[in-house]
């Protein structure tokens, strides 16, 4: 990931634009994506002085765009309802800034050659009692489970506990290192059931198949802890600092203008994780073969 230091908010020039823009990027590749996207797109075509992109967690990016040292979130999966709450509802000091145009989802996944051996393994019911074929040396009598980046949304070992399944969750660190376990584990035709996600750029390169949880219902996730349904599709949001959405010129009428798909996404991220192309390199790719899309992105004169 990226991570360019830098001197905090939007500094405004003369004619009410910005000269300087901090944009955070959360640890997964498809958010790196959106953000080297439009930091070329910025600095080339707006001509804003410098993008600094900031890799943060999301919880932690929320308190940078209240206290002003980050001026724009272009993909947030869950709103964080307590920090939206403070920081939209009662300070005032973080608002919308509208669609991203990609849906998430996320859920439960094993690859197809094993659910066409096993069609009873698309339910969680029927995963459970074939938990015994996900074992491994460092789940003992029960099966693996690979989960997520610690700072990720995830309600897996509460959905576990709660339905009484025979899984122990595996901690992958990153996501790094969860696309590596499965690249091992996919080469090698191994069962593996893995939470997991869209838009996701290896989704091109292997064929997964999600297990059913409980529908998710607005509210069945909370608290957390008692959680016994699955995930919620989630039309992907931006959030930008008060100041910034106010008095940042062309630069914050792009990014609340910036909305692209999932495929797009995909293209790009796909360049950075897996073709080893430096962000850099690939949102300039991506913008000098996309002319007609972004260009709707840009302030109207």
């Amino acid at each position: 990931m990226v991570a360019l230091s830098g001197c905090g908010a939007a500094e405004t020039g003369k004619s009410g634009g910005s000269d300087e823009v901090t944009i955070t990027v959360p640890s997964w590749v498809g958010a790196q994506a959106n953000a080297e996207v439009a930091k070329v797109i910025l600095e080339e075509e707006l001509d804003v002085k410098k993008v600094n992109l900031k890799t943060m967690d999301e919880p932690i990016a929320w308190d940078a765009l209240n206290n002003g040292e980050a001026d724009a979130i272009l993909e947030d999966w869950d709103g964080q309802p307590e920090k939206q709450k403070l920081y939209i509802d009662q300070k005032k000091s973080v608002v919308k800034g509208g669609d991203l145009g990609v849906t998430g989802h996320i859920g439960w996944f094993i690859p197809k050659y094993y659910a066409d051996k096993h069609p009873e393994a698309k339910t969680w019911e029927g995963l459970n009692k074939l938990a015994k074929d996900f074992k491994s040396s460092e789940s003992g009598d029960k099966g693996e489970f690979l989960g997520a980046a610690p700072s990720y949304t995830t309600y897996d070992e509460y959905l576990i506990k709660n339905h009484n399944l025979d899984f122990k969750v595996k901690e992958t660190g990153n996501e790094a290192a969860q696309i590596k376990e499965i690249q091992q584990k996919y080469k090698n035709k191994q069962p593996f059931i893995t939470y997991w996600w869209e838009p996701q750029w290896l989704n091109s390169d292997v064929d997964l198949v999600e297990v059913k949880l409980p529908e998710y219902k607005e509210g069945c996730n909370e608290p957390k802890e008692k959680t016994e349904c699955g995930y919620a599709n989630t039309p992907l949001q931006k959030y930008f600092n008060k100041d910034f959405a106010k008095d940042g010129g062309d630069a914050a009428q792009f990014l609340k203008n910036f909305k692209w798909t999932t495929e797009q996404q995909n293209v790009v991220a796909k360049w950075i994780a897996k073709d080893k192309m430096s962000g850099e390199e690939a949102a300039k790719k991506w913008v000098k073969e996309n002319k007609d899309v972004w260009q709707a992105w840009l302030p109207k004169k």
